[in-house]
This record gives C-alpha cells, structure tokens and sequence, in this order.
C-alpha cells in the first residue's frame, strides 16, 4: 500500500479534510467580562445577528502593553501555526518542506503573531525570535528541549528538526510562549483517513492547504465539490471511512493525543524552566478546527484545560485562553486571528 510522507503542511489541514467546511472556532473557556471585547470581530462564523456583515479581517483594539524595552528577548515555541504558515509573506511553500526553516527564526511573516507581539514590545527581530516548527507534537519538543534535535523522525508527520541553537535561544529569552499540540490529533488522523480511503484523499488534501481555497467563495466551493467527487471510494474504503470518522475512530484518536499531551506538556514546561529559570512562560491556550465534531470539541477543552492546571500549578506561568482566534480553511489563524492572538499575550506579558 502506498504511504506518502504526509509533511507538516498537511497536518494542521485534518479538521477540513474531515468536515470539508470553513474552521471559526469557538473555545468553552471563554474570556472574563473585561478582556473579552476584542473577541468581537472573531466570533465564529453564524454567529452574528441576521443582519450583520461577514467577519473581517480589520484589527482587534489595541492592547495595554508593557512599556518597550529593547533588551528583553521574546522567543515563540510551537507549530505552523506559531511558525505563520497560511499568511501571504510566509517563505515557504509545499515542495520546500523538509529544507532548513532556519531563516522564519528571524524572517517569520510581518502578520504573525509573534511579529505583532516583537512589535508590541519594542521588540527587533534578533530580540522576537519564531521557533515554530510545522509540524511539531508535544513530544517532539518535549525531545527537542533535551539537545536541540529530535531523536528520530516523526514518521507520521514526515518531520526531523535538529537546531541545537534553540537552547541557546530559550537560555537568554525573558518570555517564552509555547503553542503546541493540535497535532499530536491531526497527524493520526489524517494517517488513519489516508488509510481508510488507500490514500485517495491526498489530492483533497493537497487542494486544501495549497493555500488557494483560504478565501471562501463560490468558485472554492466548486473547486472543492470537484475534489470529493473524485475521490470514487469503494464499498470497502466507504465503510473504512464511516468507521474513522462515525464509528468511533477519532474518538481513539483524540483520546490518545490528549494522554500524550497530559504526559508531554508537563516535561515541556519543566524543560523550559530547567534552561530558564527566569523567563515568564506563556502557554498559548487552543482553538478547535472542528467544533461541530464533539469528541474534537472535547479534546480540545480538555487541552485547554491541561494548560491552565499546569500555569496555576508552576510560579511565573501564565494560561492565555485564545477561545474567538479566527482560522481560515487550512485550520491556521487568518490575519485577524494572528492579531487577537497577539493582543492577548501581549496583556499577559508581566510589565
């Protein structure tokens, strides 16, 4: 049987290839009362009044930052979605995976959140650094956090990262954010849905992180009808299939990404405090790319929850609930949503 080598790219694509719809999500741990009016233009899709107009993408309300100090660094730990994968100016495309994803260190996209918090701090780009890695799981960078390297390859993800100047990066950080963990979800279940349909639905996936149906639009939709049309599944590959996604598949997937994170976050955060003793760490709350599926509506609650038990339970942590962060068809935040992600971290960072 075929196995292609599912990249980074493909993973945080795995709610679309699910439900095949537009991700506006909508997290259970919702703001307090006063934090909560820049989630106004991130509300998820049907949520406004009859009346209203569409989401957009202007800017959330600017947030109280920390006066500039140029000597703090800022370093950003986690995925695609730390790394701004789907943004116009992000460098690189599908064929690229696999090269080194060094220059986003320093030459991340002008839209994403860790530019917006970098600026906010008054921040350059040798003091904002973005170590997102498409990609990555909980366990990758619990490993990564020992030497720099992943001991082996993620085979289910198709991603080796070996940058052992990521300690030293998080050694002289003031604040550290970490946004991690979709993945340990989404990566065994796009591999389970490859294997239910013997791989047919590569190209529907390839359709959908190309970048081309981020917009929604009537010639998308098409686009995307024409997609599953032709995936032509068989009896077999149809009762595979029904079985993932209704008869109990995902539960299992989702249920072992959540006792996987439950296990890795904790390494993670004692990692990062073993090599910074000092620096503030910022653990970046969840939004669900699924909500209409309610065991993804559950594990992701159920992360949500994870993070803010490990910043009540570790002395200069802070849980930072992302729960109106607006994402595109690819599952990664849209403009806005990088903004809203960044004003809210921004009002985390201690002054």
């Amino acid at each position: 049987m075929k196995h292609p080598r599912f990249t980074a790219w493909l993973c945080s694509a795995a709610a679309l290839v699910l439900l095949a719809v537009p991700a506006f999500a909508q997290q259970p741990d919702a703001l307090p009362p006063e934090q909560a009016a820049p989630a106004a233009q991130e509300q998820p899709a049907g949520a406004a009044a009859p009346d209203a107009e569409a989401p957009t993408e202007e800017a959330a309300p600017a947030a109280d930052t920390p006066a500039a100090d140029p000597q703090r660094t800022y370093v950003a730990l986690g995925d695609s979605i730390v790394s701004g994968v789907g943004l116009p100016d992000f460098k690189y495309t599908e064929a690229a995976i696999g090269m080194d994803v060094a220059p986003n260190f320093e030459g991340y996209p002008e839209q994403c959140y860790v530019s917006l918090v970098g600026k906010g701090l008054g921040l350059d780009r040798q003091h904002a650094i973005n170590l997102g890695l498409p990609g990555l799981t909980t366990g990758d960078l619990a490993d990564m956090l020992h030497t720099g390297a992943m001991p082996q390859m993620n085979q289910l993800a198709g991603t080796y990262y070996v940058y052992p100047q990521m300690l030293d990066y998080i050694r002289r950080a003031d604040i550290i954010s970490v946004q991690v963990g979709s993945n340990d979800a989404l990566v065994p279940a796009l591999v389970a849905l490859g294997n239910a349909t013997n791989w047919k639905s590569e190209q529907l996936v390839a359709t959908l992180v190309s970048g081309v149906l981020r917009t929604p639009s009537f010639e998308n939709l098409q686009r995307l009808n024409s997609d599953l049309s032709r995936l032509r599944l068989t009896r077999e590959e149809r009762k595979a299939t029904t079985q993932l996604l209704l008869g109990g598949g995902t539960d299992a997937i989702c249920e072992q990404a959540y006792q996987d994170a439950a296990v890795n976050m904790p390494q993670v955060v004692a990692q990062l405090r073993a090599l910074n003793p000092d620096a503030q760490i910022i653990l970046v709350g969840y939004t669900n790319p699924v909500p209409l599926l309610p065991e993804w509506t559950q594990l992701f609650r159920r992360l949500n929850a994870l993070g803010k038990s490990l910043a009540a339970q570790n002395e200069n942590v802070t849980y930072v609930p992302i729960p109106f962060a607006m994402t595109a068809t690819d599952a990664h935040p849209t403009v806005s949503g990088h903004k809203y992600i960044a004003n809210h971290i921004l009002r985390a960072v201690k002054k």
